[in-house]
């Protein structure tokens, strides 16, 4: 939402904030495509079945976390025309946005989460951990990032909605709801 890894683009190509954001990015460009590929290889068919079907769902949840933020910050994020949804020139605090102030890092370890429950093999394993630690740690650059473009406003937002638990998420906005 606050385009906080990308200072400009050139015709070489991004150029990052930071040392820090660059090697995040590459650890996560390397262990996330290399984690679904193992999980295909090395996927373990005497694994725990019920394991397998709470990734399977897990999985599936962080579908919604992934695309739901696209729609959300182009309908209310005001994104100038022909821009990337990322892009938006106002705090967008509804739709997932009210559940979670990052779905698409939650998508991410999500994702990590579920491909090591569905796979059930070490390597797998490791690599998922590597991919919701670094999507993690981006959540705080994210946040910094947030309150330099919209400043006090995110800030009361933040202290309202979590970073990443969409059950805390889910539980705040019901009791927000039965308050009006």
């Amino acid at each position: 939402m606050c385009d906080r890894k990308i200072v400009k683009i050139t015709t070489g190509g991004l150029v990052l904030k930071s040392t820090k954001s660059f090697v995040l990015a590459v650890i996560l460009t390397l262990a996330v495509p290399g984690e679904i590929v193992l999980s295909f290889f090395l996927f373990n068919e005497d694994g725990n079945s019920t394991v397998r079907n709470i990734g399977w769902v897990i999985l599936w949840i962080s579908g919604a976390f992934g695309w739901l933020p696209i729609f959300a910050l182009r309908k209310w994020g005001m994104v100038p025309k022909g821009e990337s949804y990322i892009h938006t020139t106002t705090l967008v605090d509804r739709g997932v946005y009210a559940i979670v102030r990052h779905p698409q890092y939650l998508a991410g370890m999500l994702i990590g989460t579920s491909l090591a429950l569905v796979a059930q093999h070490w390597m797998v394993a490791v690599l998922g951990a590597i991919v919701v630690l670094v999507s993690f740690l981006d959540t705080f650059e994210e946040d910094t990032s947030c309150i330099e473009k919209f400043g006090e406003e995110y800030g009361r937002y933040s202290k309202r909605v979590p970073s990443v638990n969409f059950i805390l998420g889910i539980t705040r906005l019901i009791l927000r709801k039965s308050r009006t």
